[in-house]
């Protein structure tokens, strides 16, 4: 999928879910059920024990029908393994240019993260497709949004950390082209209860909130 492709797809979704488990089985399980709840992407974080198996086996399974992202990428040989594994976007908790200019050099997708207006614009002006603003729930959540999108009217973000499904809708509102839900969609103790069915409800969900936030923006 080229690099366009995938950044309209991920805005056409509006969530990314952010799986971050215990074992490469639980999440692959895991995009196995948010993708039969509806939700057509997903992202794998670097701190899930054989993240980078985990990617190859979800990107061999579901081709193009996914969007799938590497998560927590800390370097740039990190998001290189995990582009040859089949990332197709990449996404950091920080600000780390040299991963901006890995992901660049190969046409892929980058969402660093960002939290500061300097940072943002940091990001923005090295290349970032889109300035993921973590952690957005302790510093305000939409509002805090709103509040970058007044200078940087210009700058697509993504906010992590404080999106459920009662703000997720007030995030688009407020500005962000997407939102970003780790545990508040996969937890650790439904995976724990083996009771993979629950995220396959809270996906559809999430799913009804986007949309519904996005009917009363028109």
């Amino acid at each position: 999928m080229n690099k366009q492709k995938v950044l309209s797809f991920m805005k056409d979704v509006g969530i990314v879910p952010v799986v971050r488990t215990t074992s490469a089985e639980s999440a692959i399980r895991s995009i196995e059920a948010i993708y039969e709840g509806g939700i057509r992407a997903a992202e794998i974080t670097m701190t899930v024990p054989g993240a980078i198996q985990a990617l190859e086996k979800v990107a061999d399974k579901f081709g193009d029908k996914l969007v799938l992202g590497a998560g927590t990428v800390l370097d740039p040989e990190t998001a290189r393994a995990c582009m040859l594994a089949g990332a197709e976007f990449f996404v950091t908790p920080a600000l780390k240019l040299s991963t901006l200019e890995m992901c660049k050099r190969y046409s892929k997708v980058v969402c660093p993260g960002a939290l500061t207006p300097t940072e943002v614009l940091t990001a923005w002006e090295h290349g970032a497709d889109i300035v993921k603003i973590f952690p957005c729930g302790n510093v305000g959540g939409p509002k805090y949004i709103k509040a970058l999108r007044g200078p940087f009217p210009q700058i697509e973000m993504i906010p992590t950390g404080g999106v459920n499904l009662e703000t997720a809708g007030e995030f688009l509102k407020a500005g962000a082209c997407a939102v970003a839900v780790g545990g508040e969609l996969i937890d650790a103790k439904t995976i724990q209860d083996g009771k993979y069915e629950v995220f396959v409800e809270r996906a559809r969900q999430y799913l009804e909130a986007i949309a519904k936030a996005r009917a009363e923006m028109k």
